[in-house]
């Protein structure tokens, strides 16, 4: 595998080095996978600029955890797992919830439930989802704002996902108590 830098706030490009400040301002720490994306100072913008609008998607915030970590485990992302782990704790997402995520199980909210279900067949389908699915969502309470919400759900976690995969990140330490493995194929 090719070893990625992962940068600092000194050690960045020059148009990264604000956004890594920022970070660590806000944060307390520069997260690896921002140190690792910083290399192109465009992803990193661009990640942290979809992260951002889909935080103001119309999903709830339990409902973007539900997205999110349906799609690292899907992706089997050995750091986004554990790092969103830690955020919907932040967020105040109930225990059992994210357990079944983490774990790919039903979830015990018929609403929630469908999102995953929705999220999984955007997510291996690559966007190609029968008609009677898309209405088995809008049947769970969701609508066409939701579908595309999703989908930028799924534009963020593939930047990082992917990265992920690439650069091996190192999952931080304020992460590390949520370490996850993917499950036995």
């Amino acid at each position: 595998m090719t070893d990625f830098t992962i940068h600092t706030p000194d050690s960045a490009p020059e148009a990264a080095k604000d956004r890594l400040q920022a970070s660590q301002k806000t944060m307390g720490f520069v997260p690896n996978l921002y140190g690792v994306m910083a290399e192109s100072p465009e992803h990193l913008e661009a990640y942290q600029t979809v992260a951002g609008l889909f935080s103001k998607s119309s999903l709830t915030v339990e409902e973007q955890n539900v997205v999110w970590l349906t799609i690292n485990v899907e992706h089997n992302c050995h750091y986004c797992v554990p790092a969103h782990t830690a955020i919907a704790k932040t967020q105040g997402v109930a225990d059992d919830i994210v357990a079944a995520l983490r774990e790919a199980r039903p979830l015990p909210d018929a609403k929630l439930e469908a999102l995953r279900q929705f999220t999984l067949k955007v997510t291996r389908q690559r966007g190609v989802v029968d008609d009677a699915d898309v209405q088995a969502f809008f049947a769970a309470g969701y609508d066409q704002r939701a579908v595309l919400d999703v989908i930028l759900g799924l534009a963020q976690k593939v930047m990082s996902n992917y990265v992920n995969h690439f650069a091996n990140t190192p999952v931080d330490e304020a992460f590390q108590p949520f370490a996850w493995t993917p499950p036995a194929a």
